[in-house]
């Protein structure tokens, strides 16, 4: 037991961790990553097989995106992957960082090559601290398809004739023809794969039940008619395998114990009214983006909202990204290269590093890696970082009389130096 304790709690020497893709931002986000990294994370872990890939819109532009590729193709074989936010940029920023071309959006990329299945996003809640939510909201939006994925041209008047030619034949099938009579018209065109629905469904229902949560299914089908595809097969797999289980844990009362459907608009007006929580939403991609952007709001700040990806390499191993669900904080960041004071909340980014590596240990067959003691850090990692956001000494969304970005860095540094040596000096007086 002596020598146990010894090994899990010293601090000279690094506990080693399985290999993660991680994916470096920039601005505000990376600022801040980057002091948490050298002050809580390289003092204690050795991060040596971790593949480091810096997707700053000048890095891309420089290697002509070579770099995202390599980033995806790791993130295939190691399956963990920790990001933190990335800009894709506009037409002002491509001038303003003098690039010499516009650049797509990295996450389109990476969930379209990982096969994307979901990217759900969930309240974060800390005993004794007092949020937007009383419990748990969670939320699974379907990761590939809809209008990120839309192409477009700007035309004059005439005739619009969408067709699909299936593969290996050579018939042609009529999607849609309109005239134009407008003079000016943006024409889009974009489809929602429906292949992967099911597995999105089972994901989402398994985690409503492991969080004893009221499920429920968005859309605007009745407008959108397109749409009762995807509900039709969320509720046939619900039906199938998940409807008794909900109501043995009655799950279901207020929704008469069955799956209900929500009209996007009714979603949007009862993610403000049910400020108890215990419910989970799963909708289409952009439905998915705006409504759990809404909910992050609710629940006091962005910092508050966990972001996972989920996705499948080509021998059907699952494919986990973890980062926040906030962007690079531009505001932030203009006000620290003025010399300002800023106050970044970091727990969404702390959360989703502490996931990436938790993944990392899970999906590991090497047994390379002492578990024990990597889960012990990450959960008194965890814990200390909660702490402080219960105790006051925390960042200024939370108090106005709360601590500057490296304040609250540096609180947690000391609460770690403070914390491991406490755990050796009890080793020591054994």
């Amino acid at each position: 037991m002596y020598k146990i304790q010894k090994r899990l709690f010293s601090v000279n020497r690094k506990i080693k961790v399985p290999p993660i893709v991680y994916i470096q931002g920039e601005e505000m986000t990376k600022y801040t990553m980057d002091l948490i990294m050298n002050k809580w994370i390289n003092k204690y872990l050795d991060t040596s097989n971790w593949k480091f890939y810096d997707l700053s819109c000048k890095n891309r532009d420089i290697t002509n995106d070579k770099c995202l590729y390599n980033a995806v193709e790791d993130g295939k074989i190691l399956r963990s992957i920790f990001k933190e936010p990335t800009i894709t940029p506009s037409e002002y920023q491509k001038y303003k960082l003098n690039l010499t071309k516009s650049l797509p959006s990295p996450n389109g990329y990476m969930r379209k090559e990982w096969n994307g299945i979901t990217i759900s996003r969930d309240t974060i809640h800390i005993k004794n601290l007092d949020l937007g939510y009383k419990n748990k909201v969670i939320f699974d939006r379907h990761a590939v398809g809809g209008e990120y994925t839309a192409g477009f041209k700007e035309v004059n008047s005439g005739t619009l004739i969408t067709t699909f030619h299936p593969d290996k034949d050579f018939s042609t099938i009529l999607v849609d023809q309109r005239n134009l009579k407008d003079k000016n018209n943006v024409v889009v065109t974009y489809h929602t794969p429906l292949d992967n629905v099911n597995i999105m469904a089972d994901e989402f229902f398994n985690r409503c039940l492991k969080y004893n949560v009221t499920p429920y299914v968005v859309t605007k089908k009745t407008v959108f008619k397109w749409q009762e595809s995807f509900w039709k097969i969320i509720k046939d797999v619900f039906d199938e395998k998940y409807k008794t289980k909900f109501n043995k844990l009655n799950l279901l009362e207020r929704t008469n114990n069955d799956l209900m459907h929500l009209i996007s608009d009714a979603a949007t007006m009862n993610i403000i009214k049910w400020k108890e929580g215990g419910f989970g939403m799963i909708s289409h991609n952009y439905d998915g983006d705006m409504l759990s952007d809404e909910i992050s709001q609710m629940h006091f700040s962005p910092g508050f909202i966990t972001s996972n990806f989920i996705g499948m390499n080509s021998n059907n191993d699952i494919i986990k990204q973890f980062e926040a669900s906030h962007g690079t904080v531009s505001d932030m960041w203009e006000d620290h290269l003025k010399g300002k004071e800023t106050s970044l909340n970091p727990l969404g980014m702390i959360h989703a590093l502490i996931s990436a590596i938790n993944y990392s240990v899970k999906i590991d067959t090497t047994n390379d890696y002492n578990k024990e003691e990597i889960l012990l850090f990450t959960k008194n990692l965890q814990t200390i970082v909660n702490e402080a956001f219960v105790d006051g000494n925390c960042t200024r969304d939370l108090n106005k009389n709360g601590l500057t970005t490296e304040e609250f860095i540096k609180n947690i540094e000391n609460k770690l130096l403070d914390f491991h040596s406490k755990r050796l000096s009890e080793i020591y007086s054994f």
